[in-house]
């Protein structure tokens, strides 16, 4: 297996209950390049029409942000991507639970190894024995092996229990969730035996290859974790990550990786919905 090429279309936006004057927005639809993933191409159709600026931001994601300033009661964005990925890659030897605890990893890596206003399981009064499971293992990956089979054993799968404003502890005393809620309590506990590990925004496609399906979805979300590499894991569907998988942002949580935040003058507002299709080229 050499990879995919994969053609992704992400519509979504805002419908306001009135007219809004202006809206202030960014955005993070772009797929990155790196690690065996290159983006072929990227377009993004804004309604209203406004002026797009795009930056890099702290953890390396591509932003596109813009104003719009004429009346308006519906916002409408379309991205559209074309990008190649690549299948899981070989991995070099694992460091070990005290190779982990060295000044300069636990420096180096101090946001990823921090709880966050989402990453706080830690909170939770059977964390402990948790991450003692987790610390107990031969090594790093197998710990990581572990904190998914915890996860997925405690929460359920179930869309729509959980919102963007849930936090692991939330998520895991209701014992169900999607992607991001997976994502956030196994962050919970890597991070709390001393792993450090980030949070990956992005898009999934089939496990197996089939040219020409569109999958309809939403975005998705897995774990990276560091053991002397990044090495990606998938909690909600306890999966290798690899060619079916493309990345988009990374951050400590989902609060530094939404794929669409704004601020506008006006009435209130819902959302127009997400619709996300992937073909295979």
């Amino acid at each position: 297996m050499t990879g995919r090429r994969l053609q992704i279309t992400h519509r979504t936006g805002y419908r306001y209950s009135d007219v809004v004057d202006a809206s202030f927005n960014e955005v993070r639809m772009t797929p990155l390049t790196g690690g065996g993933q290159v983006l072929v191409h990227h377009s993004l159709e804004i309604h209203p029409i406004g002026t797009i600026h795009p930056y890099i931001d702290y953890w390396g994601a591509h932003v596109e942000s813009f104003d719009v300033h004429v009346p308006h009661r519906v916002l409408e964005i379309i991205s559209t991507s074309t990008v190649d990925t690549a299948p899981e890659a070989p991995r070099t030897a694992s460091l070990t639970w005290i190779d982990l605890q060295a000044p300069d990893v636990r420096d180096d890596f101090a946001e990823f190894l921090t709880p966050t206003t989402y990453v706080d399981l830690h909170r939770a009064e059977d964390c402990r024995t948790l991450v003692e499971q987790v610390r107990g293992c031969a090594d790093p990956d197998e710990g990581a092996a572990v904190a998914v089979a915890s996860v997925r054993e405690h929460i359920e799968y179930e869309a729509g229990a959980t919102d963007v404003t849930t936090t692991a502890q939330q998520a895991w005393a209701a014992g169900r969730g999607v992607c991001q809620d997976f994502t956030h309590t196994t962050l919970s506990l890597l991070r709390a035996a001393g792993v450090p590990a980030r949070y990956v925004s992005g898009y999934l496609h089939s496990e197996d290859e089939a040219i020409g399906h569109t999958v309809t979805g939403e975005s998705h979300a897995w774990v990276e974790y560091w053991n002397g590499e990044w090495r990606a894991i998938d909690p909600t569907n306890t999966r290798a990550v690899g060619d079916a998988h493309v990345v988009v942002a990374r951050g400590r949580d989902y609060a530094d990786v939404p794929p669409l935040k704004g601020l506008y003058a006006g009435g209130q507002s819902e959302a127009l919905g997400v619709t996300v299709e992937i073909t295979q080229l």
